[in-house]
């Protein structure tokens, strides 16, 4: 439970809490191999990402996938990302900004659009899940927006109010997604998106977590 007037932060998890950049890509690229698509660097994905995804597919192959290619890449996509996740671990200095915000007697949550009965065994893993008050993942078909999760999660979070609320990502829908239910958002340059592509979005954009939760304290404040 949130305390009332407390601020709070709704992280993120894949590219923001997670550093899972090397897993995303090989499997966006093993995704791509099964329609002929040339494969993607980090910086050309960070270029291109959008959501939602098949549209990022769209710029791409100048079309939007078929159902069939859909399914296909998708389940591609996630065998591949399942193997290779546990080569990754969180981003640096985590532990400590998660503890700080919570000692400093504010709370926090997770809203990551990977799939909820994935999300919390690898949150829990970690050691981390005590510093949140809920941890929600996607539930329903993959690659979509996060605006309607962001309802339901705030909708969830007893005790917390939407204009204290910082929503902290590494893409352009993180932000919508706060925009969509009347938080603030911060946005970092480690995941998804280019810092070019970033700043299009007209809230503030930074290079590390400490930074983000700095811009976060300064919205509560």
């Amino acid at each position: 439970m949130g305390k009332n007037g407390a601020a709070h932060i709704v992280w993120d998890w894949n590219g923001t809490l997670f550093h899972d950049n090397e897993a995303v890509i090989g499997a966006t690229n093993a995704a791509f191999a099964e329609l002929g698509i040339e494969p993607l660097t980090l910086e050309r994905y960070r270029a291109l990402y959008c959501v939602p995804v098949p549209k990022f597919y769209e710029r791409l192959i100048g079309r939007l996938p078929t159902d069939e290619e859909w399914e296909i890449m998708d389940g591609v996509f996630h065998r591949y990302y399942l193997e290779h996740r546990t080569a990754c671990g969180l981003t640096d200095g985590v532990p400590t900004l998660l503890a700080d915000w919570q000692s400093a007697g504010h709370s926090q949550s997770i809203l990551s659009m990977y799939g909820h009965e994935d999300l919390v065994p690898l949150v829990r893993g970690f050691g981390i899940e005590p510093h949140f008050i809920r941890v929600d993942g996607r539930t329903g078909p993959s690659g979509g927006s996060k605006a309607e999760h962001m309802v339901r999660h705030m909708g969830a979070l007893t005790g917390v109010e939407p204009s204290r609320v910082v929503v902290i990502g590494d893409a352009a829908d993180d932000a919508v997604s706060a925009r969509h239910v009347g938080a603030q958002a911060v946005l970092y340059t480690g995941g998804s998106h280019s810092r070019a592509s970033l700043e299009e979005v007209g809230v503030p954009v930074v290079d590390t977590l400490a930074e983000a939760v700095a811009e976060a304290e300064r919205f509560a404040a």
